[in-house]
């Protein structure tokens, strides 16, 4: 059953949304659409309050480890956290309050994946792959996908198919998918990359990148088949966004735990 999924992205310790492509190393080619005045931990009870399970708190970059840890304080076991994850602190961070630890840089020394790390960081969670999640974030090179790590900018040797994912699968418990090139910049959703994932993935799978209204959580409900949830971040009006309201997100989650949706039509599984 497809779900709207919120999100926590910090940069420099503060709440913000910022177009994923231009997350480089130099901050003049920063592009952010949102700082937030408010704390992690205000998002988090947020959350909480509206019982919306499986919210990502991404760190990008140093200096978000304090934010991290107060948006953790306020909604133990309710959060995923993700950036800078390696197997020396994923059991921390899980000792932190953390539901699961989601990681992708250090599965990719050098750009190329290791099956070694990920078994190393398996090992630190104590052989738990319900508290790992594998971010397998991308973007579009040769009409395809590869996973991209180190903010985004660097391009690794894994594409991202059936073969891949099936590989991955036995070692976590979700997938978290930004498409890159489409994040932040609120101009409608991958919808190729959606039904791929919706065919590949036998586990849950959260896709960002794009979503701007109720109609991309219809959509992608839609092209799923319900297989695949969704995060909005830019459009929110939590956000600074215009596109939906958080409201309106939590309702039409609400909706589809019943036999008649919020349109008024009846809703199939």
């Amino acid at each position: 059953m497809t779900k709207f999924r919120p999100c926590i992205d910090l940069h420099s310790g503060q709440v913000k949304q910022i177009v994923g492509g231009t997350l480089t190393t130099a901050s003049a080619d920063l592009k952010t659409n949102y700082i937030s005045k408010l704390p992690a931990s205000h998002f988090a009870k947020l959350y909480k309050d509206n019982g919306l399970a499986g919210a990502h708190v991404i760190m990008l970059g140093p200096g978000n480890e304090k934010a991290a840890r107060e948006a953790l304080l306020e909604w133990r076991d309710g959060l995923q956290i993700g950036g800078g994850i390696t197997d020396e602190n994923a059991r921390q961070w899980i000792e932190w309050g953390a539901e699961r630890v989601i990681i992708t840089s250090f599965l990719f020394p050098s750009g190329k994946f290791s099956q070694e790390r990920l078994h190393s960081v398996l090992k630190a969670l104590g052989g738990d792959k319900e508290k790992l999640v594998i971010d397998l974030s991308c973007r579009r090179k040769d009409n395809t996908w590869f996973v991209a790590m180190n903010k985004w900018q660097t391009i690794t040797d894994m594409e991202v198919n059936e073969a891949s994912i099936k590989s991955l699968e036995p070692y976590c418990s979700e997938f978290l998918i930004h498409a890159a090139d489409n994040e932040g910049l609120q101009k409608g959703i991958d919808e190729e990359l959606v039904e791929k994932l919706a065919q590949w993935c036998s586990i849950p799978v959260t896709y960002a990148g794009g979503g701007r209204n109720l109609q991309d959580l219809d959509h992608v409900k839609l092209l799923s088949n319900g297989r695949v949830d969704l995060t909005i971040g830019s459009a929110l009006d939590v956000f600074g966004g215009s596109g939906v309201t958080f409201d309106e997100c939590v309702r039409w989650n609400q909706a589809q735990l019943k036999p008649y949706n919020y349109h008024g039509s009846r809703t199939c599984f």
